[in-house]
């Protein structure tokens, strides 16, 4: 009879390595392919080349820019279920948020809340005063989940070119710390 695993156990967040790069983009496709087919399109889905995809995630793991541009992971036991990315704000007063995806098959088992936490934690630790991060129109589910870890919209947008003639629109989101 196979044991039953106590609620919460085995779950963390910790820094990625490089052998996770993998797991990373499979778990940023899946998530991409899962929650903004309908604003981004699936034809433009479609045409993400996943080699590139893990190979700019190892070059952030390997090759960060500085030791204030960070990758972690949630993983769920030895397996790599999220993942967050944040860099240091071009003023150098807080931290973007440039990446926060967690597998489908595992959202909303607390795994996206520790890694945003983890974040702001090591913004933290190094001076960081503010959070910020995009969020796509339309994306109802992360901004309620945004929101109700302290962050709004700052009224800053941007439109990004997603094929021609066809542009999406992300908002900012920020939370002082």
């Amino acid at each position: 009879m196979p044991l039953l695993r106590p609620s919460g156990a085995d779950v963390s967040v910790r820094p990625a390595l490089p052998e996770d790069a993998v797991a990373i983009a499979g778990t940023q496709l899946r998530a991409w392919r899962t929650d903004h087919a309908e604003v981004l399109g699936a034809d433009v889905l479609d045409l993400i080349d996943a080699t590139a995809v893990r190979e700019r995630w190892s070059a952030a793991i390997e090759h960060a820019p500085s030791p204030d541009h960070r990758v972690l992971v949630a993983c769920d036991g030895p397996r790599v279920v999220g993942v967050a990315a944040s860099v240091p704000t071009d003023d150098g007063a807080g931290i973007e948020v440039t990446a926060l995806e967690v597998d489908p098959e595992h959202q909303r088992a607390g795994h996206g809340s520790r890694l945003l936490t983890a974040c702001v934690d090591l913004g933290r630790e190094h001076g960081a005063t503010e959070v910020a991060t995009w969020v796509l129109d339309g994306d109802e589910a992360r901004e309620s989940f945004l929101g109700g870890a302290g962050l709004g919209p700052d009224g800053a947008q941007r439109s990004l070119a997603t094929g021609p003639g066809r542009d999406v629109v992300e908002r900012r989101w920020t939370a002082l710390l």
